[in-house]
């Protein structure tokens, strides 16, 4: 399928004959890198899908108010980075409470995801990622894997582009220094 415009494709929504065609073609658009994004914050791959199957539930919910002050990929972005942060939240709430490090879990479930098929080198650097405060993981993974530009980033986090730098600083000197800690 090929890549249509937010354009086309709220058109295609708004239009009563054609929204439920307008929608799939949304998601078919938006769910592989939904997924990916999603994926880098919760880490399990069925934990992922759950959360991009919420997001686009909101989505559907909330599309006919879509008043296009950000391009439809940045609202997508948004509604799943709260949606993954909020199911993570929820998760150290209810199933790590008696935990004291409810992030090892996280750690211990990437070693045995057996869609993970990453060498020693991979692993060390998401395990250096894990540890990252919520934030910081966010914020790198988005700037890092899906290079995405800082304004961009902004509209998404609904944060000041200084806040998001000196974040992702700080998550590059912490992976730098979990990384010469480790040995591979």
């Amino acid at each position: 399928m090929s890549e249509h415009s937010d354009e086309h494709l709220l058109e295609m929504f708004r239009d009563e004959n054609r929204k439920y065609k307008g929608f799939s073609a949304i998601v078919e658009q938006y769910k592989v890198r939904l997924y990916w994004h999603i994926r880098k914050i919760v880490v399990v791959h069925e934990d992922a899908d759950d959360v991009l199957q919420n997001t686009f539930e909101k989505a559907w919910k909330g599309l006919s108010g879509f008043r296009q002050e950000s391009a439809l990929s940045t609202w997508l972005y948004r509604i799943a980075t709260n949606e993954a942060v909020s199911f993570l939240n929820q998760k150290r709430q209810k199933g790590f409470a008696h935990l004291d490090n409810p992030d090892s879990v996280l750690l211990a479930t990437l070693q045995d995801d057996a869609y993970f098929s990453g060498d020693q080198i991979q692993l060390q650097l998401q395990k250096a990622i894990l540890n990252l405060p919520d934030k910081q993981r966010i914020v790198f993974n988005m700037k890092y894997f899906d290079e995405m530009k800082y304004e961009e980033m902004s509209a998404i986090l609904n944060t000041s582009v200084g806040a998001l730098k000196a974040s992702y600083h700080h998550a590059v000197s912490r992976i730098k220094i979990y990384l010469e800690s480790v040995s591979i």
